[in-house]
C-alpha cells in the first residue's frame, strides 16, 4: 500500500525537491502552496500518476484555508503518514528599522502559523493510527540571529524549532516523531527577496534544494523507532 504525504511549499525550492524524491519512491502526495501553476509544474516534473497527486492551492497562513485543504486531502488520499512543512518567505525590507507590520505578519503567518495550522490539521489522524512523521524545514536562522535573515524571519524560525520540540515532547508516546532541519544558505528563489540578491558566484557556493531534500528523505525513511530530532546542515 502506498504511503501518503502532504508537502507545503511544494511549488519551488526545497518543497519541490522533496516532492520529486518522494514521487520516485512511490508516495502519494498532496502538493500545497499559493500558486497553482507552480504546483502543477511540480506535479508534471514528478512523473507521478494523476491519481497519486493532489494539487492543492492553499494560503497556509489562513487557518480556514488549511482546514479546507485538510478535508480535501482526507477525502482523496485518506490517512496521511507524513507532513513536510517547507513553505517559507521573507521580505527585502527586513531589518528592524525598516520592517513593516504587514511584512512582519506575512512572515509569521507563513513561516510559523502556517506550519502550526498544518500540524493541527493532520495530528489527530496520526494519533489515532499511532504513527506519523513531521518534517519542519527551518533554517540556521532558527539557531542564531543574523542581519542577513532579519528579525521576523528569525523569530518565526525559532518558533518553528520550538514547535518541533513540542511535538516530540507531547506526541512521542503516540508514535509520532518530528524532525527540524536547519539549513544554511540554499540556492532557491527565496534569495531574490534579499535586499542585495547574491550573484552567480555566491550562489555556486551554496547548497542546492536537492541537498536539503536528501537530508529530509533520509530522516523520513528511518525505521519508525528511530528519530533525528534536529539536523544542522550547511555548505562546505
Amino acid at each position: 500500500m502506498k504511503r501518503s504525504a502532504v508537502i507545503t511549499g511544494a511549488g519551488s525550492g526545497v518543497g519541490r525537491a522533496i516532492a520529486l524524491q518522494l514521487a520516485q519512491q512511490g508516495w502519494r502526495m498532496a502538493l500545497v502552496g499559493r500558486r497553482a501553476e507552480a504546483l502543477n509544474e511540480t506535479a508534471k516534473l514528478s512523473g507521478a500518476a494523476p491519481e497519486d497527486l493532489i494539487v492543492a492551492p492553499c494560503d497556509i497562513g489562513d487557518s480556514s484555508s488549511v482546514a479546507e485543504m485538510g478535508r480535501r486531502v482526507a477525502a482523496q488520499l485518506g490517512e496521511v503518514e507524513l507532513l513536510v512543512n517547507a513553505a517559507g518567505t521573507n521580505a527585502p525590507r527586513r531589518l528592524l528599522n525598516v520592517l513593516s507590520l504587514e511584512d512582519y505578519h506575512a512572515m509569521i503567518n507563513t513561516n510559523l502559523n502556517g506550519a502550526y495550522y498544518c500540524v493541527q490539521a493532520f495530528l489527530p489522524q496520526m494519533r489515532l493510527r499511532q504513527s506519523g512523521t513531521i518534517i519542519n524545514i527551518i533554517s540556521d536562522a532558527g539557531k542564531q540571529a543574523s542581519p542577513k535573515a532579519g528579525p521576523a524571519y528569525v523569530m518565526s524560525k525559532f518558533g518553528l524549532a520550538g514547535l518541533t520540540q513540542s511535538i516530540n515532547v507531547e506526541e512521542r508516546a503516540n508514535g509520532i516523531r518530528a524532525c527540524g532541519i536547519f539549513p544554511g544558505d540554499i540556492d532557491t528563489p527565496l534569495l531574490t527577496l534579499r535586499p542585495q540578491p547574491p550573484d552567480a558566484a555566491a550562489r555556486a557556493r551554496m547548497m542546492r534544494a536537492e541537498d536539503v531534500a536528501n537530508c529530509a528523505v533520509f530522516c523520513i525513511n528511518l525505521p519508525q523507532n528511530v528519530i533525528v530530532e534536529e539536523m544542522l546542515v550547511r555548505p562546505r
